[in-house]
């Protein structure tokens, strides 16, 4: 079974702690970039999301947005992937990302999207 619960750290040096579930599988914590991304004004930032209930699927998809702590900026990004489980029991996660930066104008828009 796989729980969201507790600290993640990626290859990159990223890292993710998530709170407990509540009942309705949603969860809350913090995200903190490692040195690869590059943004050294970046600051432990908040994160909220949900989870599938574990009890229907044994390796559940997940969600959760971060809404970074910038100085100059605004960005918000959107995390979508499953938890899985190999053969030792250890748990591993898989994501697909988006990163949205706040545009000046529409006309802008199409470059603030990565």
């Amino acid at each position: 079974q796989c729980l969201l619960s507790g600290s993640w750290r990626s290859d990159t040096s990223c890292r993710m702690v998530v709170s407990t579930l509540d009942k309705d599988n949603r969860f809350s914590g913090f995200y903190l970039p490692g040195p690869a991304a590059g943004y050294s004004e970046l600051l432990t930032s908040p994160l909220e999301g949900s989870q599938q209930d574990t009890g229907l699927v044994p390796q559940p998809t997940f969600s959760f947005t971060v809404n970074w702590r910038l100085q100059e900026t605004a960005r918000t990004s959107v995390f979508l992937g499953q938890c899985y489980v190999d053969t030792n029991g250890e748990e591993t996660l898989h994501a697909l990302w988006l990163l949205r930066e706040a545009a000046d104008s529409p006309a802008e828009d199409w470059k603030t999207t990565q």
